[in-house]
């Protein structure tokens, strides 16, 4: 991963005033912000390096928080790959905003919110873009290793994933079990798995990507 920087809350809301007094909130705590006056002007922007979360008005003129929210998702595949969401609602649109949560939302706030809440959910956010970042890297990293596997040290891994002894091995793929001690060998040293259950947790790792 390129390191971006230091990460900003990204304010998506059509209410000036609103806009002001948060990016005024967050300053006052040395965390950078960016103010976007629709969710039209966000996407048309969109994607940026330096987001590490999004505050989303749920009603706004225009396109909705929600609808930001699904367009994002649209374009990234899944929520997961976002920067962490969260909603700004009247308490009208709470239900909405509990709907949005099912389709990956991190939370939301109702008005009129606290400060010190605000500012501790975007750094929780944050904390979580940076987390996952890192393990997409650490997955990313782990999947260039098996992408140098030979088609025969596959198979053999397939099999010790399987369970198989190197004996078994040998007699399924019809070659020594020599060979088979050197293929394991390989596919240990080119993923950088210490043993048999490392490795099956790596390839978990990817798989669950």
């Amino acid at each position: 991963m390129t390191d971006p920087g230091p990460l900003a809350v990204h304010i998506v809301d059509d209410e000036d005033a609103l806009r002001d007094s948060l990016a005024f909130l967050f300053a006052s705590r040395g965390i950078a912000s960016r103010l976007w006056p629709s969710g039209e002007a966000f996407l048309a922007a969109w994607p940026q390096a330096d987001c590490g979360c999004i505050i989303l008005d749920v009603r706004m003129e225009g396109q909705s928080g929600p609808q930001v929210l699904d367009a994002l998702i649209r374009t990234e595949g899944r929520a997961a790959d976002l920067p962490p969401v969260i909603f700004l609602t009247g308490h009208a649109d709470v239900p909405l905003a509990v709907q949005s949560l099912k389709s990956g939302a991190f939370d939301f706030l109702e008005k009129p919110f606290n400060d010190n809440q605000i500012v501790d959910l975007a750094l929780r956010a944050m904390d979580l873009h940076r987390s996952r970042a890192v393990e997409a890297d650490t997955r990313q990293t782990i999947a260039a290793r098996f992408a140098t596997l030979s088609a025969r040290e596959i198979e053999v891994m397939d099999l010790i994933l399987e369970g198989q002894l190197n004996k078994q091995i040998a007699d399924r793929l019809g070659i020594a079990m020599r060979t088979v001690e050197v293929h394991r060998s390989r596919v240990l040293q080119k993923t950088g798995a210490r043993n048999s259950v490392e490795l099956a947790q790596m390839k978990a790792r990817i798989a669950g990507g």
